[in-house]
């Protein structure tokens, strides 16, 4: 595909945006990806699934006397759709979807705007979410969130965790009743006949392909034929829930790449985000980078790793991004900062303080003493101390926090 610069269309059902790069098709006004076509793939993503296809937002949801950590699922179909932005460089859609008494039991109670933004020559696409509860909606759990994608099943076979966590990956047939056998729990299968003999003997669980909210920055599937990378970038960890030591899921057989917001995975109930009659509250999810890349040469399409993770690299120093048009989301400018230095006390190893070094330190809502740990309504914000224990806590969001911390090496929670 040659740069035609920047091209939209939108149709009666379909609303395409081809960047001279890539080429991505939406539903109209639903918001659900169904199409990616990039470098002599037609399309990225499968549409042959029995259940879920594309690229969509989706959450889980429960009533408010649920006990449980899952409830219904709700693929995230919007109503509406605006253009935000148009011009030669930049094209930013919402898609909205309001709540009424109406659908009370059927939808959350929440107002939802999806954003996607593209630019210009950019292989791939940002996308972010404005989450609402008002004060007429009813009492709920929101269970889990996030954007996940269905890649195509004969294209991508080689999965990338890490540096050391990628290899070839079983099949989503190799899991079917026949081939492969369930476990304990449905997510854990004995591959027992998979198509591919040296799978054979191995249990897919996509539990085993999580990282630590700090870590889970980039991963993604490469296609070999032809070279093609389908990468999951994550800039901030501003708008996840947990800190920096929650794990969550990755990328995992199907194929399926995930960008994760909120989920109560390694952690139960408590990371539940719970809504009260008519509790108020608002949050910005994301923007994250969905990225592609491809190479000429199918000897080192295992390169298209590094170059994936040169990308993550830019977007981390590129947050917090100036394209969001949504007020909701500030820029630079109105971010601030607090720089300090952690001192611990130990009578037992020194007379005087010692450096908190390589501890983390961030900001959180206020709470007790590693509460930060179950926080999951507002924004955190944390950071690694050098060697003299001093740290900068950068882009902070204005509000109230508690500062938290946690020395490696003694044992304990520090607030101020």
């Amino acid at each position: 595909m040659s740069s035609t610069g920047l091209l939209l269309n939108a149709q009666n059902d379909y609303v395409v945006i081809n960047n001279g790069v890539v080429e991505i098709t939406w539903t109209n006004p639903g918001g659900i990806i169904k199409g990616i076509k990039y470098k002599g793939i037609d399309n990225l993503l499968e549409q042959k699934n029995k259940d879920l296809n594309g690229g969509f937002w989706d959450l889980n949801w429960s009533e408010p006397s649920s006990t449980k950590t899952r409830g219904k699922f709700d693929t995230i179909q919007g109503a509406d759709l605006q253009v935000i932005v148009e011009n030669e460089e930049q094209i930013e859609l919402s898609f909205t979807r309001m709540w009424s008494p109406e659908v009370q039991g059927e939808q959350a109670p929440l107002y939802i705007d999806r954003r996607f933004v593209v630019f210009r020559d950019v292989p791939g696409f940002y996308s972010y979410a404005i989450f609402e509860h008002t004060k007429d909606m009813p009492a709920f759990h929101l269970n889990t969130t996030r954007i996940a994608f269905m890649l195509n099943k004969e294209k991508f076979h080689y999965m990338v965790i890490t540096d050391d966590r990628q290899r070839f990956m079983p099949s989503a047939e190799d899991r079917l009743p026949g081939r492969g056998k369930p476990l304990a729990y449905p997510e854990a299968v004995l591959l027992v006949d998979p198509i591919e003999p040296e799978f054979k003997g191995e249990v897919d669980d996509k539990y085993q392909y999580s990282l630590e909210n700090k870590d889970n920055q980039v991963h993604g599937w490469i296609s070999f034929d032809p070279p093609v990378g389908f990468w999951q970038i994550t800039p901030s960890n501003e708008f996840r829930t947990g800190g920096p030591f929650k794990q969550d899921l990755t990328s995992h057989v199907n194929p399926t790449t995930l960008a994760i917001f909120l989920t109560s995975h390694y952690a139960g109930t408590e990371l539940l985000v719970k809504f009260e009659t008519g509790e108020e509250w608002k949050k910005v999810l994301g923007p994250v980078f969905t990225y592609f890349n491809s190479i000429s040469d199918k000897d080192m399409a295992l390169s298209l790793w590094d170059d994936a993770k040169r990308q993550m690299n830019e977007e981390v120093q590129s947050w917090p991004y100036s394209f969001p048009t949504s007020e909701e989301f500030p820029n630079c400018d109105q971010r601030g900062v607090v720089r300090g230095r952690l001192l611990v006390q130990d009578r037992y190893l020194s007379k005087e303080n010692l450096p908190g070094k390589a501890a983390s330190v961030g900001l959180a809502a206020p709470g007790d003493a590693g509460s930060w740990q179950r926080e999951n309504k507002g924004y955190q914000f944390w950071t690694m101390t050098d060697e003299d224990g001093c740290f900068v806590i950068k882009n902070i969001r204005a509000g109230s926090y508690n500062l938290y911390g946690v020395v490696p090496g003694f044992i304990g929670d520090y607030k101020l």
